[in-house]
């Protein structure tokens, strides 16, 4: 197996695969929560957003109409993909060591909650959602195929469904503070309109 060979097998599936792993291991040292979402909602974005992982994952396994090649495999895309991909998951573990321990999975407010404006969080409001759909895209272009873009329209309804229960959370604890940081830095996209 030549090295060409080998990224075009193994860089995508090592890399999502190295950054699962360090989420879940990183999860460990969170503070405790002070205030958290019902499990309901929870759950929800949690299946949702596992389906979008696995249409792409698993895209030969679902029909045809989702399968389709939308544009050729080549080293362009592939290399193109992985360059996104790459800058998506280093955007989001850059954003989970700037938070340390005031990071959760779930919609929470933590003990001694601050709200952080600095690292990241100074380009746009949600870096780590930010990431995760760059993570996504990626890996779509470089698979060409109509699965990856079916996953990455379901990751971003699921965003900014979170996004806006995540913020009324924010918006009650912090009150001008958040209102000030919502106008002057956009929610998923830096550069753009500030408020959405």
């Amino acid at each position: 197996m030549n090295a060409l060979h080998f990224f075009h097998e193994w860089l995508f599936p090592v890399a999502w695969w190295s950054f699962g792993i360090y989420w879940a291991v990183s999860a460990l040292w969170a503070k405790k929560t002070k205030v958290a979402e019902s499990p309901l909602p929870r759950i929800l974005h949690l299946l949702i957003g596992t389906f979008a992982i696995l249409i792409l994952a698993f895209h030969n396994y679902f029909p045809d109409s989702v399968d389709r090649q939308l544009w050729p495999r080549n080293e362009f895309t592939f290399w193109l993909g992985a360059v996104v991909m790459l800058a998506g998951l280093g955007f989001v573990v850059w954003a989970r060591i700037h938070l340390g321990k005031f990071w959760s999975g779930a919609i929470t407010l933590k003990e001694g909650h601050r709200l952080i404006r600095s690292g990241p969080y100074q380009f746009v409001r949600n870096p780590i959602y930010t990431g995760i759909l760059a993570g996504i895209a990626g890996t779509a272009i470089a698979l060409g195929k109509i699965s990856g873009l079916v996953a990455l329209a379901i990751l971003y309804v699921v965003y900014a469904w979170k996004i806006r229960r995540e913020e009324k959370l924010l918006a009650g604890e912090f009150g001008e503070e958040f209102a000030a940081y919502r106008r002057e830095v956009s929610a998923l996209m830096p550069f753009l309109p500030k408020k959405s």
